[in-house]
């Protein structure tokens, strides 16, 4: 008797939470808590770092491990900040991103695959100004957790690395010594807090 009470509560609990998951399958971001960074070498002996002031993310899953998940962004290059002025300015000219022209860098997602444990791997399409190309990004699900006003939280910390000459950001002004300003590869860090659509 008490295994079939057992099962029964078990059986009730995962109808619930399928229940729950099926009804709230779109998130949103939480502005206030994610964001969209990027570092990039400078003289080959330090680093840059920027982040997109203004951006939006997006992600629609119905599968309790999230393993369906489309996750999609988009950050208006306009909104550039690397904490200084004349070197904003220059990222959004057309020797890198050009805003005026190409106003938005955008990601959709082809597979959310899960690798172990908390640790996932997203695969999509990244467009930098008019080229498109398949990335990978190593993904960590940080958890899911409610805030003190009954809120459901969910947030992801994703990363990769992409060859900036492949999206024609062309600027490559060399050193005296050979090597470049400002080097090839850059570094994209995702970080993605959401909360249920509402309705």
């Amino acid at each position: 008797m008490k295994n079939i009470s057992r099962l029964l509560i078990i059986a009730g609990f995962t109808l619930a939470f399928s229940q729950f998951s099926s009804a709230q399958t779109k998130w949103n971001a939480d502005y206030a808590h994610s964001s969209i960074k990027f570092t990039a070498t400078h003289l080959v002996i330090s680093e840059v770092e920027g982040s997109f002031k203004t951006f939006n993310g997006s992600m629609e899953a119905s599968k309790a491990d999230f393993t369906d998940a489309k996750i999609n962004f988009t950050a208006d290059v306009s909104s550039i900040n690397t904490d200084n002025e004349m070197r904003d300015k220059h990222l959004k000219s057309d020797d890198f991103f050009n805003a005026e022209k190409y106003p938005k860098i955008t990601f959709k997602s082809i597979a959310f695959k899960k690798i172990k444990d908390n640790k996932y791997q997203l695969k999509g399409e990244l467009t930098i100004r008019d080229i498109t190309k398949p990335v990978t990004f190593d993904v960590t699900y940080g958890g899911t957790a409610k805030d003190p006003w009954g809120n459901t939280h969910i947030a992801f910390k994703a990363s990769t690395t992409i060859n900036r000459f492949d999206y024609n950001l062309k600027w490559n002004t060399l050193t005296e010594a050979g090597g470049a300003v400002v080097g090839k590869d850059v570094e994209i860090k995702v970080n993605l807090e959401f909360l249920p659509e509402k309705k």
